[in-house]
């Protein structure tokens, strides 16, 4: 029996093959992931022990592990992705297997695709396939603008900076027009190939029991957020109206790249800082650009946006934030001192960090390994999102 076939048998209860024979295989369901490094994925694989520590997230580590404790695959659960290997423009490197962990942005990091794919695995008895497009430091202005969007439109304020600058700007527009749009086109790109030959990534897929693109997740915003050359009025309350401008294209452009009107969608907010960062100018104004798409007539009940803000750990980025300033003091002093071998600088870094911290924060510590930008490269703040787009997925899901 082949192994998918196998597999869908298990998932209908062991049923035999001759009784089961009339019964249609269930369609496969495409979920896409987009976006940029946070789709991508920073949270170390050492992080994700540490939602065991908190009891609102104790039970998705426990969805996360095996029977022997070890991290477990997906049964029903495939992924292609592309993005987290190679640069996107002379290499693309696609990944694609069974749902694990190791589809971050490096073979030792989790981003949001793992308990997305878990979750929905949970919710849903058939097979699922996620294409996740994800590439670091894109922006939607420009990366990802969408077609309908037109190119890209230079303001008198930047033509202005660029003539300040000295630089030329004739070049500036030509490799602009270049990068315009090339990761909006990549995505597709990679989306159609995954479709278009199944069986090479969901071995024993057959094309008679079909499929369907049941959802896309949209994770992307920090490169539009720190532009204030496109965005220039980014602290005034709709200095970001042109983000949600080009958000809503991108929205209708794959719908009708991909046939898919009603395509359910979900925006992942861009939630770094919790919700005491998005109190204030700039980034209060570009949340609100972001939640102002699904408040437009046209994508009432068929786009949702998850406030990835509710996720932040702000105790962790205090811990963080202490850390870093010791590592910058220890930097410092080495300069001006330099340890006689690695080993002692190693033993100097490591009596400070027991000066300085309780064993207790040194355990809380474990749970991040990156910079703020990218969720403090905590598990414990991009499981729970990832889990919670597939829960806005179901919910958009047609009954």
């Amino acid at each position: 029996m082949p192994f998918f076939h196998a597999l869908l048998l298990a998932a209908m209860g062991g049923l035999d093959p001759q009784e089961s024979a009339a019964e249609p295989l269930p369609k496969l369901r495409v979920y896409i992931l987009a976006g940029q490094s946070n789709m991508q994925g920073h949270a170390a694989l050492s992080t994700i022990p540490a939602l065991g520590d908190d009891p609102q997230t104790a039970a998705l580590l426990a969805e996360m592990r095996a029977p022997d404790g070890s991290l477990r695959s997906a049964e029903r659960v495939w992924i292609s992705s592309v993005g987290c290997a190679g640069d996107g423009w002379s290499e693309v490197i696609e990944q694609h297997g069974l749902l694990a962990p190791g589809y971050g942005a490096s073979a030792e990091k989790i981003g949001p695709e793992y308990s997305l794919g878990l979750t929905l695995e949970k919710l849903y008895p058939g097979p699922i396939l996620l294409i996740k497009t994800a590439w670091g430091g894109r922006s939607l202005h420009t990366d990802f603008r969408p077609p309908s969007a037109g190119p890209y439109a230079w303001s008198d304020f930047e033509v202005a900076r660029i003539a300040e600058r000295g630089q030329d700007l004739v070049e500036i527009q030509a490799t602009k027009a270049l990068e315009t749009g090339h990761f909006y086109r990549a995505m597709l790109g990679h989306v159609r190939q995954v479709l278009a030959d199944i069986p090479r990534v969901v071995p024993g897929f057959e094309a008679e029991q079909g499929f369907e693109i049941a959802g896309f997740v949209w994770f992307q915003g920090f490169n539009d957020y720190v532009s204030d050359w496109t965005y220039e009025r980014q602290m005034e309350p709709d200095g970001y109206g042109l983000y949600t401008q080009l958000l809503a294209h991108l929205i209708r452009d794959v719908r009708r790249d991909l046939g898919v009107p009603d395509l359910p969608w979900v925006i992942g907010t861009l939630g770094v800082g919790g919700v005491a960062a998005g109190r204030q100018p700039p980034l209060q104004g570009f949340r609100r650009a972001q939640l102002a798409v699904a408040k437009l007539p046209e994508f009432e009940g068929n786009v949702a946006v998850v406030d990835t803000e509710r996720f932040w750990d702000p105790q962790l980025e205090a811990l963080r934030e202490r850390w870093e300033a010791l590592i910058h003091e220890l930097d410092q002093r080495e300069e001006q001192r330099p340890s006689p071998t690695p080993q002692a600088r190693e033993a100097a870094q490591l009596r400070a960090l027991k000066q300085r911290f309780t064993a207790a924060e040194l355990k809380r510590l474990d749970g991040s390994s990156d910079a703020a930008y990218h969720y403090l490269g905590a598990a414990k703040i991009l499981a729970p999102i990832g889990q919670a787009f597939a829960e806005a997925l179901v919910a958009l899901a047609p009954r």
